[in-house]
């Protein structure tokens, strides 16, 4: 009885989770990449608010503007809307109204995708991402960012005067076949290879020796007066004020609002109480410079009357020994009993004349050295002037390519492009799926794929509603 008992008594199981195979797998693996996502986004809260104030870079800074991604953030919306509505029409049995939402929804993104490519391009055009060993953006304005931005411009020279030796070379060749032509009298082709070494100086080597000039001009009286004033400065607020308006004039970061009209406006003064100092200085050396030449010009004077107050030298006239010619002695020696005048005791005041007159002239070139130096950088004080925001900002200096001061920037950096970059990829391989599913026929039997999807891209939304403040408004 017991047995019989027993034996009747049937088990039946149930699933644990009432969902599909695929909703269920799905799932599994947007619980991994929430873990992921919520790890890098922790990180980069505790990196982005852990920062001391003022040392994490404003969103124009690093030009990150805000419009740009609340647009990315409405598109990536309403390509979430269009996938429920594609979802909803194919639960319908509206394949077609299905599949227009589907294309909707991955042209917004794709539109997604090329507003972010667009950003990644305005970062990498002003030297914005983290590179190995380093890259354009330093820390703080020290002898290190001086010294980087010095290494730039000799690489940036060396790669014009390879260029104009390029086309220097591509001349001469041609000048060589012209010389050819003209020998075989082929002037239609000389004339053609002449007008060419023509535009080959007005379009390309004049444009490069440009180039050059504008260099040379940064290296001589920006980055060397620089150096100077931080290697053989007394105060060393002077020196490091030197170097921070070094940053200052290549990539200044003023912040938004009249805070930064304020430091702007004192930047900009900063320039003009310098270009008086200097100017003060020009005037100084000229004086010294009109003293020394004065000086000059009376010592040339008092050697002058020596040369004419001096006896002339004695002069022998030779003979041949085999003619029996003797050597005869000027008769214009002093009388007997008068004080002879020694070659070597007259000329002992010229030569103390000459060397004076000598130091003199390396004071003149000394002088002239120095005008030119001051006179360059008050003609670079008047570009900078130009140039509130910056030469990385200007046309003719941004392709350069110098070195920024942006505190923070190498960790923004590269926290943003991970990030986004992570979501990108994800964003993209979304786009990959609705490729897939839109080989479909999208009526009733296929909604669950479109769900699946959907979910999938509901994520996708979801980290970037987590990104767009953390990046853009913070």
């Amino acid at each position: 009885m017991a047995h019989a008992h027993h034996a009747a008594v049937k088990l039946h199981y149930q699933p644990a989770l009432p969902i599909g195979r695929g909703k269920l797998c799905l799932w599994l693996f947007l619980s991994t990449e929430i873990m992921f996502f919520a790890g890098l986004i922790g990180t980069y809260i505790v990196l982005r608010f852990g920062a001391p104030p003022g040392s994490w870079p404003a969103p124009h800074d690093v030009h990150l503007q805000e419009v740009v991604g609340a647009f990315n953030t409405f598109v990536l919306i309403c390509s979430s809307v269009t996938i429920v509505l594609a979802l909803e029409a194919s639960k319908g049995d509206h394949a077609g109204l299905a599949k227009f939402w589907m294309v909707m929804t991955f042209l917004l993104g794709s539109l997604f995708l090329g507003v972010k490519a667009y950003e990644y391009n305005e970062k990498f055009k002003h030297g914005i991402y983290p590179a190995k060993p380093h890259s354009r953006i330093y820390e703080k304005p020290d002898i290190y960012y001086v010294q980087g931005t010095k290494l730039t411009l000799a690489q940036r020279r060396s790669e014009l005067e390879a260029e104009k030796a390029r086309l220097e070379l591509r001349k001469q060749e041609n000048e060589k076949r012209i010389a050819e032509y003209n020998d075989k009298q082929n002037k239609s082709a000389a004339e053609r290879l002449t007008k060419e070494n023509e535009r080959i100086d007005k379009d390309q080597i004049d444009p490069v020796l440009a180039r050059i000039d504008k260099v040379v001009n940064l290296q001589t009286n920006l980055v060397q007066w620089t150096e100077l004033k931080a290697a053989k400065g007394e105060d060393p607020i002077a020196r490091r004020l030197a170097m921070d308006k070094l940053a200052k004039a290549i990539y200044p970061h003023w912040p938004l609002g009249k805070t930064g009209e304020e430091l702007e406006h004192l930047y900009m003064s900063s320039l003009d109480d310098e270009e008086r100092q200097v100017n003060r200085d020009l005037a100084a050396v000229d004086q010294q410079r009109q003293a020394a030449q004065k000086e000059k010009e009376a010592k040339v004077g008092e050697l002058e009357k020596l040369k004419g107050s001096a006896p002339p030298p004695e002069r022998t006239t030779g003979g041949d020994a085999a003619s029996g010619a003797t050597f005869v002695a000027l008769q214009n020696q002093p009388p007997a009993g008068s004080a002879q005048v020694s070659p070597q005791t007259s000329s002992e005041p010229q030569t103390k004349l000459l060397a004076e007159i000598g130091r003199i002239d390396e004071k003149l070139t000394a002088y002239d050295a120095e005008q030119k130096r001051l006179s360059g950088r008050v003609g670079m004080l008047g570009t900078l002037k130009k140039s509130p925001h910056g030469l990385n900002h200007e046309p003719e200096y941004e392709h350069l390519g110098l070195p920024m001061v942006i505190p923070s920037g190498n960790m923004w950096a590269s926290t943003y492009f991970l990030l986004t970059g992570f979501h990108a990829i994800h964003v993209l391989v979304g786009l990959i799926a609705f490729v897939l599913v839109l080989l479909y026929r999208l009526d009733r039997t296929k909604s669950h794929i479109l769900e699946n999807t959907g979910l999938y891209w509901h994520f996708v939304d979801l980290v970037w509603i987590f990104l767009f403040p953390l990046l853009y408004l913070f």
